[in-house]
């Protein structure tokens, strides 16, 4: 069976085509919405993954990111241009399931299968976001990740994050094997979130719950006081940005609209 590939737009979800298995050695797949996965069932030879976004911004300007099923076996994933070939995602290796970003003006995706006895057991995907560069996050370059966001830092964060809450850090569960830790939110106040990250409690009164992602290095703990999380969310799952105490978010707030100088507005209660 052929690759099969989702696009996800913020309309209804588009289904792209299924190519007749082993019909040539090389294949190619058009992806041309936003963030989408690609599946490619028993994978044999290779897939050309061309990146043609409908969008008027020029190529310098996008970056894109995929993140591999845990379970995607059987081909490894290259970025390729012009006939050079930078590996990936190594078939079997350990970082299947961990994001990768480039520049999509620094190529295109190579999926080459990997040799196998029996490939009815393979199955090679991945999920891809496309984002525009200033709004793009650096999941791999950060110069200092756990450090406190400035204050108009936090107030940028406040209007352009995916979510802004209110809440405190019930508990923390940390992930060695992918240098994250994983944060349980009590949310007392939703004041935005793009998808559905945090859900009302399961007994339907008091307040909101989700989980949130950080570097391990960050130590975060679970401890008293009330704070303002933002950040965004990439491939489902609810990363953290600016989270200052609520305490500060209001003083640096309250100076900034004396000024004149806030960017968007946002209640202070």
């Amino acid at each position: 069976m052929g690759p099969k590939h989702r696009e996800e737009t913020p309309g209804p979800r588009a289904s792209g085509l299924t190519h007749e298995a082993h019909s040539k050695d090389v294949e190619q797949v058009y992806l041309r919405c936003s963030a989408g996965s690609v599946e490619w069932m028993y994978p044999t030879g290779a897939l050309i993954v061309n990146l043609r976004p409908n969008t008027f911004l020029p190529s310098r300007h996008l970056t894109v990111c995929i993140k591999p099923f845990r379970d995607s076996s059987g081909a490894n994933i290259y970025l390729e241009k012009t006939g050079e070939l930078r590996l990936l995602v190594q078939d079997g290796a350990s970082e299947a399931g961990q994001v990768q970003c480039f520049g999509l003006q620094q190529g295109g995706l190579f999926v080459e299968a990997t040799p196998q006895q029996d490939i009815s057991r393979r199955t090679t995907g991945f999920q891809y976001e496309l984002m525009s560069r200033h709004s793009s996050p650096d999941l791999h370059a950060r110069s200092a990740p756990c450090r406190p966001c400035s204050d108009t830092e936090v107030l940028l964060a406040i209007c352009t994050s995916d979510f802004v809450v209110r809440g405190s850090i019930q508990d923390v569960t940390h992930v060695p094997e992918h240098q994250e830790s994983i944060i349980h939110l009590k949310v007392n106040r939703l004041h935005r979130q793009k998808s559905r990250v945090f859900q009302p409690a399961p007994e339907g009164s008091g307040p909101w719950q989700g989980l949130v992602t950080t570097l391990l290095e960050c130590g975060v703990r679970p401890g008293p006081g009330d704070f303002l999380f933002t950040g965004h969310v990439h491939f489902g799952e609810a990363r953290l940005g600016c989270a200052p105490r609520f305490s500060d978010f209001q003083r640096m707030y309250r100076d900034a609209k004396a000024q004149g100088l806030n960017p968007c507005e946002i209640s202070t209660e």
